[in-house]
């Protein structure tokens, strides 16, 4: 009887914990009226909108570990995305798209439109500058088809930064990148309806400098992997529509 006891005991501990878990890497995303994009963090609407933080890490806890929060809305025609990074050692030398920008100062958001990612996830990357990498993986870096450039002149970005930062700047500096996707350049590439009330889709978000003096891997949702890797989406929290 002790022993039923202690394994129901245990069961229900458990459950809680992870209930925990996927409560912390949930984020409700919030429909705004449309708007011009910008990347002031604290102007409207984006100052109305609930924030995240990247709180976790991969590989060894890095030394220099930068603020990074971000915002994410929606409206009839697209997803808006805000990153604000309170960094250091920040560059930014790709100038074209679908270059490896997360070899800069980079921040990253990996989504899947639907609660599983059976039919892929899009990966979309910029650095601090606004350059952009922008992928649908049907598997992790497998059948990736690298979205056109066409499709990517629709997507609004806007930065605080210079295109190009070089030298890498050392002092502590507040950076911010954000850009609106048009829901119409995601149904070139895959089958999607636009979201609505109630509808969940799966994702991340990311930090990185791969390149830079002081390389980092963050993460919003935790992702258990002994090496950097955001290509791992049964690892992509829950966003709720």
């Amino acid at each position: 009887m002790l022993k039923k006891f202690l394994s129901l005991a245990l069961l229900f501990f458990s459950t809680l914990s992870l209930t925990s878990d996927q409560a912390m890497n949930t984020y409700k995303v919030q429909k705004v009226e449309a708007f011009t994009i910008h990347s002031d963090w604290d102007k409207a609407p984006w100052n109305k909108i609930e924030a995240i933080s990247l709180n976790y890490h991969m590989g060894e806890k890095p030394e220099h570990f930068p603020a990074v929060q971000s915002k994410v809305a929606y409206d009839e025609a697209g997803i808006y995305v805000i990153f604000k990074v309170d960094d250091q050692y920040i560059r930014a030398v790709r100038t074209k798209h679908q270059e490896a920008v997360c070899n800069d100062s980079c921040v990253e958001f990996f989504f899947s439109t639907a609660k599983h990612s059976e039919d892929g996830y899009f990966n979309l990357e910029l650095n601090c500058g606004g350059t952009m990498l922008l992928h649908h993986q049907i598997e992790p870096r497998k059948n990736s088809v690298a979205i056109q450039e066409e499709d990517l002149d629709k997507i609004a970005v806007a930065t605080s930064m210079p295109k190009i930062v070089f030298p890498e700047i050392t002092e502590e500096t507040t950076w911010t990148a954000a850009y609106h996707l048009p829901f119409e350049v995601l149904q070139k590439y895959q089958d999607l309806e636009k979201p609505t009330k109630g509808t969940v889709w799966r994702g991340n978000f990311y930090k990185c400098a791969d390149e830079s003096s002081h390389p980092h891997w963050l993460t919003w949702a935790k992702v258990e992997n002994p090496k950097p890797d955001f290509h791992l989406p049964q690892f992509f929290g829950m966003l709720e529509f």
